[in-house]
Parts: structure tokens; C-alpha cells; sequence
């Protein structure tokens, strides 16, 4: 499915990310000490708008944050996102709690802050003056997805959903409104009820006839199958994981930005793997997303 410009608003997630750099997850019962500690700029929405913008595409954000926030507004304004549609919350910003190990891997314990505190109706101001042509770029740490998506859907945006986290209530999502569907093997397994990557297309694909897979599989890879017939795999390049932390929003940023600029799903996908290898090499969320210089990528066209 082509899209028809480089315009997209992001109905997404703003968090403040505390980074515990150690030797291994704490177990239950396990008090350890961190090898390090920082505070970055996070949450997947925020990550998504930034990898959208060092893409080159013309993003949007809307959310919310509290008071203690507005640093990462000025964060997402210095990277070229448009934050006109980011509004105050009287409650804390959401933040992530954030284990990295040494082989760096993560994991991480959410606080949705703000970013629950979302409203239907802060949806329809996000989504006044948006329509056919525009895209939407959607995930699920925010409150009100469900509705943001079918209203989107009901304008005639693009939708892109990359269902991150699950929750119980993505299962009750109006899935067959979303044009792209970007999901890990985990989501995947979730949604589909089945771990096997196969196993996973081949049950979406039936339930979603219309929409567009994208499965991302780590080290190995990734898997698309296209609405309308085109089917490839991709290797994931060899490179020194120093931190996987927005690997996947780098890859979402990067594919979507490609195909708002008229690339085919195989050549997106290319650019994406590519943004996301340089990702991984880097400590931090957004501060870790490459520019499209680094990948060599022309600069938009004024």
C-alpha cells in the first residue's frame, strides 16, 4: 500500500527512562548493585518521533506529559517534531524503570503517568485537521488507543500500528482498521496464539486480510507479508550489542519514513534493519537512533 506524502502524527508515549546498567536481571528476592546509572529521554512514542524525524519524515507528536516533563518536549523539538499537539497533564510524566545487562538485553517496568491520563476527547483535538493523505502512527502505552484508531481509520489516515506493550486490552483493538501492522515475535505469539514465526503470519493473515505485517525477529531477522501478495525475509546485520533499548522504534521510524517518501515495503524494511543495527551499538533510547546521513540516505528533497 502506497502512501500519498511524508505528513504523520504520532499518538504516542513521552517517558522519563531510569537506566540501571547490570550484570544480570534482579531475581526474586535479589538485592544487586548497578555497574552505572543514567536518565535518558524515553518512552516508544517519543522514540518512534524521533527515529521518524532523523528519517526525514515530517512528524507530528501528540501526548502528554506533567510538569516534570517538559524537558523531553524540548527534546523532541530539537530533533524536528513538531510538538504543537503535546499538552500539559496535571499528574507526573510516565516513566520507565529500565534493567540493561551485560550482553544488552533489557528489561523494563513501565509507570504510565500522563500518558494514561489521555482522554477521548484529548484524541479528537490530536486529531483535528488530520485526514485522507496524512498518516497515523499508533502503540499501546497510551490510554484510548482503541478509539484513536478507529477515528483515524474513520478520516481516512494511514494507520500504523506497532501494538507495544501487551495489555489485555489490545485484544479488544479494531485490528482490521490498521493498514500496518509492526509486532516483535512476542506481540506476534500474543495476537496469534502460536510462537512459531510461520505459524504467526499465516494466523494474522487470516484474521487480517487487508493489513500489512511486519514481523521483526531480533538476531533473527524479519519477516513481511504484504496485503497484497509480496512476501520476504531479512537478516538482521552482525554488529556489537552494546543496548537494544529502541531497536524496534528505530526500525518502525525508519520503514515508516521510507514509505512516506515512495520506497517499496522490501527497500523500507532495508533502510530500517540498517537504522536499528547502528541502534543497538549505542547506550540510551533516543539518544542511540542514527540520522539519515549516517545510512547514507539523500536528504530530503525542500
Amino acid at each position: 500500500m502506497a502512501t500519498n506524502g511524508m505528513r504523520i502524527l504520532n499518538i504516542g508515549s513521552l517517558n522519563i527512562d531510569d537506566v540501571f546498567s547490570v550484570e544480570h536481571f534482579v531475581q526474586p528476592g535479589e538485592t544487586i548493585a548497578c555497574r552505572s546509572y543514567a536518565r535518558h529521554v524515553g518512552g516508544k512514542g517519543n522514540n518512534q518521533s524521533v527515529a521518524l524525524a532523523r528519517a526525514g519524515a515530517q512528524v507530528c507528536h501528540a501526548g502528554k506529559v506533567g510538569a516534570d516533563g517538559r524537558f523531553l518536549v524540548d527534546g523532541l523539538k530539537a530533533a524536528g517534531v513538531d510538538v504543537s499537539r503535546v499538552v500539559e497533564a496535571e499528574v507526573p510524566t510516565g516513566r520507565a524503570i529500565i534493567q540493561v545487562d551485560v550482553a544488552g538485553q533489557n528489561c523494563i517496568i513501565l509507570m504510565g503517568g500522563a500518558n494514561q491520563d489521555i482522554s477521548r476527547t484529548d484524541i479528537d483535538g490530536f486529531l483535528a485537521g488530520w485526514g485522507q493523505g496524512d498518516s497515523i502512527l499508533l502503540q499501546n502505552e497510551t490510554a484510548e488507543t482503541g478509539h484513536a484508531l478507529a477515528e483515524a481509520s474513520r478520516r481516512g489516515l494511514t494507520v500504523f500500528l506497532n501494538p507495544s506493550p501487551v495489555k489485555d486490552n489490545l485484544f479488544a483493538l479494531p485490528l482490521e482498521k490498521v493498514d500496518y501492522l509492526l509486532l516483535n515475535e512476542v506481540e506476534g505469539a500474543a495476537l496469534a496464539g502460536e510462537a512459531e514465526p510461520d505459524a504467526i503470519l499465516r494466523i494474522l493473515r487470516s484474521r487480517l486480510p487487508a493489513t500489512n505485517l511486519v514481523l521483526t525477529l531480533g538476531a533473527d531477522g524479519l519477516r513481511y507479508l504484504g496485503a497484497d501478495g509480496l512476501s520476504f525475509r531479512l537478516a538482521a546485520e552482525k554488529v556489537a550489542v552494546v543496548d537494544t533499548t529502541a531497536a524496534g522504534d528505530t526500525f518502525t521510524g525508519f520503514f515508516i519514513a521510507a514509505l512516506l517518501r515512495g520506497e517499496g515495503a522490501e527497500s523500507a524494511a532495508r533502510d530500517a534493519v540498517r537504522a536499528a543495527s547502528i541502534c543497538v551499538t549505542r547506550a540510551g533510547a533516543a539518544e542511540s537512533i542514527p540520522t539519515r546521513a549516517e545510512l547514507g540516505i539523500p536528504p530530503v528533497s525542500p
